[in-house]
């Protein structure tokens, strides 16, 4: 199916939709949904972003400001799966429980408002990853229209870029608690850390990266080309990473869902 069918295929799911809630990351598949329901539906689309421990501050912000640009009513929620035992465990299922309090949390302002649907940003791609939020997805009928359109993540992004939406190359951003490895807690001394770790290695020019965090060592996850820069500012670095504290730092090649990859050959 080409591209423009798939467009076409979108927009026809969303038109199906008298009003909807998006649950607005601020990343490039929920800011292209945001963008096509808005532009079909209206005022009757809320955009609505979960806070937590786990957000960065800056992809809060980036979130704010991509909504104000569409034009949508944006709302921010705090979401409590920080106080949640069973995420804080880390198991390999952590983004069910993360995802079941956001669509509950959904549930309840679709009521309030009198929204009938909930859409997320879930596209084909993810089918083929390990997604344990789809579960929760299901459980309270979310309706993902990316997905069903078969757009998969080279799709939106170039949508995203025929529909002038200017984050359509952003990197994909994955929550803070996605740095630490399954099984080892989350803490939000651990997330301060991540955020803390790699802002600063963003403040260098590197858009795309991962901070693992290996209690005291912090693995540095980067694309080949982008190897010179944190060499070349190693002993900064290195200063850094030790007031953050961590004691150790290890380079490795950049790859999304690198945890994912690591469960799934275990």
């Amino acid at each position: 199916m080409e591209i423009a069918q798939k467009y076409e295929k979108l927009q026809a799911e969303i038109e199906k939709l008298d009003s909807a809630i998006v649950a607005f990351s601020g990343g490039i598949d929920s800011a292209l949904v945001l963008k096509v329901a808005y532009g079909i539906l209206g005022d009757n689309v809320i955009a609505v972003t979960a806070d937590s421990p786990s957000l960065p501050r800056k992809e809060l912000g980036e979130a704010k400001k991509i909504a104000k640009e569409i034009g949508a009513r944006h709302l921010i929620i705090n979401t409590q799966e920080a106080e949640n035992e069973d995420y804080l465990k880390n198991p390999s299922n952590r983004c069910y429980y993360c995802k079941t309090e956001l669509y509950e949390k959904l549930k309840c302002i679709s009521k309030k408002l009198g929204i009938r649907n909930i859409i997320n940003g879930t596209n084909f791609d993810d089918l083929n990853d390990y997604r344990p939020g789809l579960q929760a997805a299901d459980e309270h009928g979310v309706i993902s229209p990316l997905k069903d359109s078969k757009l998969t993540k080279n799709d939106v992004r170039e949508l995203a870029r025929r529909l002038n939406l200017k984050i359509w190359d952003k990197p994909s951003a994955p929550c803070l608690s996605s740095r630490v490895p399954y099984g080892q807690g989350i803490t939000l001394k651990k997330l301060r850390m991540v955020e803390e770790a790699e802002g600063f290695l963003k403040d260098f020019g590197i858009r795309e990266l991962r901070v693992r965090h290996f209690g005291k060592i912090a693995r540095i996850e980067v694309k080949e080309e982008d190897k010179a820069i944190v060499d070349q500012n190693l002993k900064l670095i290195n200063k850094k990473f030790s007031r953050i504290g961590f004691n150790e730092i290890t380079i490795s090649n950049f790859k999304s869902g690198n945890l994912n990859i690591i469960l799934q050959n275990a």
